[in-house]
């Protein structure tokens, strides 16, 4: 203490102490995150001596800590058997920690603050059972006692400083000389006035997106030859920001107990060359559990202007932090954890962000409209994309966080927010059956384009060049049944669950046997002989090939026709339906009394084993193709009159 200090003391006006033990308060609280971490980092290099390390030399020299010989403890740590540890300068980092604690609860004893008591007796229970390090000996029980944060394990002295941070929060909030467009202030020099207004002015900006959530709490102050600003953020333990500005270079300093949150924080600048320091807080998951991650992140701003600009989006920023674990597990409920962090991304690049999604009810408000729109079809659990496909589902949830960002900011109510969302939902809907029905009839295309090429290239087969015809369509139908197979699996990609994709997919695999058993008898006949073909034989098969080519075409008529029905369609359309179902049944009927004919032929006609062979495997598979038409168009029939026509 100064003398001006003391004098102020013995005039009983202490209170005008608080600011600077304030100061010197928070400076303390910073540099105890740096010494907790450092006695993990070094159990954890001692644990697992060929891991990649950090010394923490640029975290410390962030907290002010001038104790250089602090750097070589992580790489000098060495474990010494069950419970124990040897690391360098264990004793000077207790006695550390021990000063910044002090100083930490010296402002709350000055002005006699109700928390005071209550943290000084938890500090003594520490001195009294917290066994300390003698010669750099130091037990893991005893780092865990000091550094653990996970209050379900009990208390600790890194809980007790997180309260003890609150409290200070409290307390500088209250003493503080004035308010600067929300932000609490106090000795300040008069130039850094416009920067606290530029980081508020970003602050500001986004604050309504957390809607009545708590949070954004700022307190600004000079120290050490530079302006420090912090902010609580959410309400969530060692989730703090604190800034130092210096000349036009600002210092961020970001700890989060959730790694990947504090990678999403980083991320939201890429606009901006901040330089954040490479540490082990990347592959910090195998520390003991409630160890928080710090990252430190600089930026040099050219002039004056950049810095106000820097400061003032780096206070937008922080309302995307609010919650954001929490609405990043609700959000993955539907999309695969790599999606949801480029939504998340998205929202608050955007300026949406997520809070109004979770006001919203957020997994909730999806489900609900999934169990209105698929009609009772869905099941709780299934995924978004599982219906959807992965492009689709995130484009319907960046509208679901759209508009429920804007429509609680414009007062909507939120029935007609959840109308909204419904009602988009069942667009995508539409448009995702729609795009499998686009599948089944580029599908059915191909299936088209084989029993055609089948069926020209016999009635060719008499010619001179019989044989090219049919060796040519061969090789065709080796690519179109190749094609025929990418569009099924693209149908199995797009859609992988639901009613809807559940039936196209099956449809989908139905009528690929009617593309297999044509690509086969297009093989058969490439077997024969030059110029085998007499007419007892020849006419029967021409008409059995001719047969399956009506049957495809009335298939993919009645695939193009379905686009139309629905629940209240047009007679007309319905019975045009219904007509080329019909068909395709006849046709398959039909093809039994061809293959018939075409029996007899054979029987009547003296061909050798070569040439029989030939023949009734290619008639064969002309024939299997024709009743896997007729499958498929039941199919068809039963989904159109059962789910179409029925639920619209």
């Amino acid at each position: 203490m100064t003398e001006k200090n003391r004098i102020i003391s013995a005039l009983g006006e202490s209170r005008l102490l608080l600011p600077a033990l304030l100061n010197a308060a928070l400076a303390a609280n910073e540099q105890l995150k740096y010494l907790f971490t450092l006695l993990q980092y070094a159990r954890h290099r001692a644990d697992q001596p060929h891991a990649a390390y950090s010394n923490l030399q640029q975290e410390r020299l962030a907290c002010g800590l001038d104790e250089d010989e602090l750097d070589a403890a992580v790489e000098g740590s060495r474990r010494e058997g069950e419970d124990a540890y040897r690391i360098p300068h264990a004793e000077r980092i207790l006695t550390l920690i021990s000063r910044d604690l002090r100083s930490m609860l010296e402002p709350l004893r000055e002005a006699s603050r109700p928390e005071f008591d209550e943290l000084t007796q938890r500090h003594q229970r520490f001195l009294l059972t917290g066994a300390g390090a003698q010669q750099e000996a130091i037990s893991g029980t005893t780092i865990a006692l000091i550094a653990s944060a996970d209050r379900n394990a009990g208390d600790s002295l890194h809980l007790l400083v997180m309260d003890a941070h609150k409290a200070l929060n409290r307390l500088q909030a209250s003493i503080a000389a004035e308010t600067i467009d929300g932000a609490k202030v106090y000795e300040i020099k008069p130039g850094e006035r416009s920067l606290i207004k530029a980081f508020m002015r970003g602050v500001n900006e986004t604050a309504a997106l957390k809607f009545d959530h708590a949070g954004l709490g700022t307190t600004a102050t000079h120290a050490s030859g530079r302006l420090i600003i912090q902010n609580d953020i959410g309400t969530t333990d060692a989730h703090v920001l604190v800034v130092h500005v210096s000349e036009t270079s600002v210092t961020v300093t970001y700890t989060d107990v959730h790694l990947q949150r504090l990678m999403f924080f980083e991320s939201l600048f890429e606009r901006y060359h901040v330089r954040w320091d490479d540490t082990l807080s990347r592959k910090d998951a195998s520390l003991e559990d409630g160890v928080y991650h710090l990252r430190v992140g600089r930026y040099e701003a050219r002039n004056r202007g950049e810095l106000e600009e820097y400061l003032s989006f780096l206070g937008s920023r922080l309302v995307f932090l609010i919650d954001w674990n929490r609405a990043r597990k609700r959000l993955r409920n539907f999309l695969p954890k790599e999606r949801v962090l480029q939504l998340l991304k998205w929202s608050a690049d955007e300026n949406y962000g997520h809070m109004g999604f979770l006001k919203c009810g957020g997994e909730l408000l999806v489900y609900e409209a999934l169990e209105f729109v698929a009609r009772g079809a869905y099941r709780l659990g299934q995924r978004l994309d599982d219906m959807l496909g992965a492009d689709e589902a995130s484009q319907y949830l960046r509208f679901v966080l759209r508009t429920c960002s804007e429509g609680l900011r414009q007062g909507l109510a939120e029935a007609l927010i959840r109308d909204e969302v419904r009602a988009e939902l069942l667009n995508y809907l539409r448009s995702a059956q729609q795009t499998l029905l686009d599948m089944a009839a580029d599908h059915a295309g191909l299936v088209v384009e084989l029993a055609s090429g089948l069926r020209d290239s016999i009635l060719k087969a008499k010619l001179a060049d019989g044989p090219q015809h049919i060796e040519g369509n061969a090789a065709r139908a080796r690519e179109w049944e190749r094609q025929a197979d990418v569009v099924v699996s693209a149908g199995r990609e797009a859609v992988r669950a639901g009613e809807a994709g559940l039936f196209y997919r099956g449809l989908l695999e139905a009528a690929d046997e009617v593309a297999d058993y044509l690509e086969e008898a297009s093989f058969h006949l490439t077997l024969l002989p030059q110029k085998p073909w007499d007419d007892q034989v020849y006419h029967p098969v021409v008409g059995l090939a001719g047969l399956v080519v009506q049957g495809t075409q009335e298939y993919l008529k009645a695939l193009e026709t379905t686009r139309y029905l629905h629940r209240g369609a047009m007679r007309e359309d319905v019975q045009d339906f219904l007509e080329a179902v019909h068909r395709i049944t006849a046709v398959e009927q039909r093809t039994n009394e061809a293959q018939r004919a075409v029996k007899k032929a054979f029987v009547r006609s003296d061909i050798g084993h070569t040439l029989l062979y030939a023949y009734t495997e290619a008639v064969k598979s002309i024939e299997r193709a024709a009743q896997a038409l007729m499958r498929a168009g039941l199919m068809l029939r039963d989904h159109v009159l059962g789910e179409v026509m029925v639920k619209g």
